[in-house]
C-alpha cells in the first residue's frame, strides 16, 4: 500500500478510514519479557500462518484519540485510561499486559512521528490511534500463546457530525453481543465479529445499529452497537446500564464524571427496555462520535422516540460540549484528563 501524503489529504472530508502514515510503534514479548520498542515504517504484520491470534483470537486492541489546539499544540485525552483497560483485556486472555507507562509513552512517540497528519483545530478532525496486542506464537492446539507482538499505528479521522449532532434510529436484535461471564468487558475482535451479522442486518433495515439486551433475559440495555448506552431522565438524571458483560468505556466513565459536576446525578444501573418513557433524551457513547443522539429505539415492532428524531435534546448537547471542549483544549477538565504532546 503507497504511503500516506500530507498533500493528497482533505481535512475537512476524511470519513473514518485507514490512511498508511509514515510511523507506527512495534514491540516484541519473548522468553518472558517485552524487547524494546522503537517506531518503524513497516506497516505489514508477519505471522506464521499457525499465529494463536488467527486461529483462537488471542487479541485485543484499544482506540484513542489526538487532538489538534486552537494554539496548535497537541491533546491526548485519557491514555492513561486506554493503557489500563487493555492490560485487563490482555489478563482476560491470558496475554502478557504491556507496560502501562510505556504504552503512554508509545502513544505518544506514534503521535509526535506522524503531527504533520493531525487535522488542524478548525476541521474539528483529530489523529485516531489504533493500539493492538496479538499472539504471535504457532500452535494449532487450543493454548494461549508466549510470544506476543504490540503497534500502536495512527490515521487521521474528520468529524463524525461534520454538520453537528443527529440523533439517530436504533433497533433491539435477538443476537447477543457478549456473554457475562465471557469476554464482554475486553476490548476484544470476537465481540465485533460476532455484532457484524445483527449491525448489518439493523443497517438494511434503516437502523443505525442494534441495541444489544442481556443475554440472560433479553430485557435489560447493554450496549448500542459498538458504543455504551446512557439515557437522561425527564427530572435530569443520567443513567447508563451495569452489566458483567459491558465494555468499560473510556467515554462513558468521562461522561459520567461530567454529568455529576453538571448536577445530573449519574448512576449505573440496570435499564429495562421496557422502561424507556422515563428518559427524555438518550444517546451512545463512545470514542468514534463522542456522543450519538439516539432519536429513537425500535423493540418488538413498537418505536419510542426520545426528544427528537430530528433534533438533539438539550443536556445531551451540553455534555458533548463540555466533553468536545476538554479534548480540545478549549475548556479546563479533571486534572490528568489531558496529557500534552511536546511536538518539538
Amino acid at each position: 500500500m503507497t504511503k500516506a501524503k500530507v498533500s493528497d489529504l482533505d481535512f475537512n472530508n476524511l470519513g473514518f478510514g485507514y490512511h498508511d502514515l509514515p510511523y507506527r510503534y512495534k514491540a516484541e514479548y519473548h522468553d518472558g519479557q517485552w524487547q524494546p520498542g522503537e517506531l518503524t515504517t513497516d506497516s505489514t504484520i508477519h505471522l506464521s500462518e499457525s499465529a494463536v491470534a488467527l486461529h483462537y483470537g488471542q487479541e485485543v486492541f484499544e482506540g484513542l484519540k489526538a487532538y489538534r489546539r486552537k494554539d496548535g499544540g497537541v491533546n491526548i485525552f485519557r491514555p492513561d485510561r486506554n493503557a489500563h483497560r487493555m492490560h485487563n483485556s490482555a489478563e482476560r486472555l491470558l496475554m502478557a499486559p504491556y507496560p502501562e507507562d510505556k504504552f503512554v509513552e508509545a502513544v505518544k512517540e506514534v503521535v509526535k512521528a506522524n503531527q504533520d497528519f493531525i487535522p488542524p483545530y478548525e476541521s474539528g478532525g483529530s489523529l485516531y490511534l489504533r493500539p493492538l496486542l496479538i499472539s504471535t506464537s504457532p500452535e494449532i492446539g487450543v493454548h494461549p500463546g508466549h510470544d506476543f507482538l504490540f503497534t500502536i499505528f495512527a490515521m487521521p479521522v474528520g468529524a463524525y457530525y461534520p454538520g453537528g449532532l443527529a440523533p439517530t434510529a436504533f433497533v433491539t436484535s435477538e443476537f447477543d453481543r457478549a456473554a457475562h461471564g465471557g469476554t464482554g468487558q475486553a476490548k476484544v475482535g470476537g465481540n465485533y465479529a460476532a455484532s457484524m451479522l445483527p449491525g448489518d442486518n439493523a443497517h438494511k433495515a434503516g437502523y443505525s445499529d442494534v441495541v444489544y439486551l442481556d443475554p440472560r433475559e433479553h430485557e435489560y440495555i447493554e450496549e448500542l452497537g459498538s458504543a455504551n448506552f446512557f439515557g437522561i431522565t425527564k427530572d435530569g438524571q443520567f443513567k447508563t446500564p451495569k452489566s458483567p458483560s459491558i465494555l468499560p468505556s473510556v467515554t462513558k466513565y468521562s461522561l459520567l464524571a461530567l454529568a455529576e459536576e453538571m448536577g445530573m446525578n449519574p448512576v449505573e444501573e440496570a435499564i429495562s427496555i421496557h422502561d424507556l418513557d422515563q428518559f427524555a433524551e438518550a444517546g451512545a457513547m463512545g470514542t468514534a462520535a463522542v456522543i450519538s443522539p439516539v432519536g429513537s429505539i425500535a423493540h418488538e415492532g413498537k418505536k419510542h422516540v426520545f426528544f427528537s428524531e430530528t433534533e438533539v435534546g438539550p443536556k445531551t448537547q451540553a455534555l458533548y460540549d463540555r466533553l468536545i471542549g476538554i479534548q480540545y483544549g478549549d475548556q479546563e477538565g479533571p486534572e490528568g484528563w489531558v496529557q500534552d504532546v511536546p511536538l518539538v
